[in-house]
């Protein structure tokens, strides 16, 4: 009888500490649709700090155009101004250019 002793004091332990393994792997199967679903809304989903930043790019994307439009214009207003005709058929489209992409730069605030 002796010699079981140990045999059951192992199999105790062991059942023992099985409960932790089996406890957590039981809370892992009840989470992991809880915790699917959540990334897939986080992928799905951008954040009002993402759209901003997202905003803040293209806004300075479009500043960074209307610099490079407004140094090709100027360009060809002084070619247009020495009589060159096809300058002046540039500088009309480059004009045209920057009217369109001012729409989607927002102005600042004059300080009263």
């Amino acid at each position: 009888m002796m010699s079981r002793f140990p045999l059951l004091l192992a199999l105790g332990l062991a059942a023992l500490g099985l409960q932790g393994c089996v406890a957590r792997t039981v809370a892992s199967v009840v989470t992991a649709p809880v915790r699917v679903v959540s990334k897939g809304v986080d992928l799905a989903t951008t954040s009002q700090s993402e759209a901003d930043e997202a905003r803040g790019r293209e806004i300075r994307r479009r500043e960074a155009r209307m610099g490079e439009l407004e140094r090709e214009y100027g360009k060809a207003m002084d070619r247009c101004d020495d009589g060159d005709d096809d300058a002046c058929e540039s500088a009309k489209a480059i004009r045209a250019e920057m009217k369109v992409l001012a729409r989607g730069i927002p102005v600042d605030p004059e300080d009263d």
